[in-house]
């Protein structure tokens, strides 16, 4: 299994870009440190990660599966890409596609399964490519788990493209096929990622600090 390591990384001491240099919603000025990774740098690496799947698919057919919540906006960017490389290459890759939730659960052995929820039946992935997008893969544990689930039902291969990889002592080393960042361990909201909701309609992925932890914590 091939994986694309041309990721960009950026480091821990990268302190990211001023708010100030940016176009924020006033509601979330007060609530992040810094822009970590700007739009445009976002589209501009979704841009080859599109071309690097169609050629790694071989223009064959795909399944692209979204891990809700967080990974709808990478997602539908992400397919926006290869369906302008469709319009614009002499090959075209077809795509159909699915949307998922996973919701984690422990059994009386204490497995730490997860439940995939929603999509069709998995049982129609038999034989076919699937293209997995997820918005951040922390530890990995959640993806293994997933794609666990997934080969039990005989796909002819399962790739993933995550945005983000986040560094971490807590990982177990895996890596997805494609990867938009490598960031550092921080909490990072924006793009469709969240904290307790909120900051899904943020256009760049920021740094959350300590007030809009504080302040967007869950009240429960």
């Amino acid at each position: 299994m091939s994986l694309k390591e041309d990721y960009i990384v950026i480091g821990d001491e990268d302190k990211g870009y001023r708010l100030d240099q940016f176009c924020i919603p006033k509601h979330y000025q007060n609530d992040l440190s810094s822009v970590i990774i700007p739009a445009g740098l976002i589209n501009d690496r979704t841009q080859r990660l599109a071309f690097n799947i169609c050629e790694d698919f071989n223009y064959e057919p795909i399944v692209a599966l979204c891990v809700l919540k967080g990974g709808y906006k990478f997602f539908t960017d992400l397919l926006d890409c290869i369906k302008s490389l469709n319009s614009t290459r002499n090959e075209s890759i077809p795509i159909a596609v699915d949307f998922i939730r996973l919701k984690s659960y422990v059994d009386d052995q204490s497995s730490g399964e997860i439940q995939v929820i929603g999509g069709d039946n998995l049982e129609n992935l038999r034989g076919k490519n699937v293209l997995v997008v997820e918005d951040i893969v922390d530890t990995g544990n959640t993806m293994k788990k997933l794609l666990n689930v997934l080969n039990r039902h005989s796909p002819k291969q399962v790739k993933v493209a995550s945005l983000l990889v986040k560094r971490t002592v807590r990982s177990i080393g895996y890596k997805p096929n494609y990867t938009g960042f490598e960031i550092p361990d921080k909490f990072v909201v924006g793009y469709a990622l969240d904290y307790n909701e909120h900051f899904r309609d943020l256009t760049h992925i920021c740094i959350i600090n300590e007030n809009g932890i504080e302040k967007y914590k869950s009240k429960s």
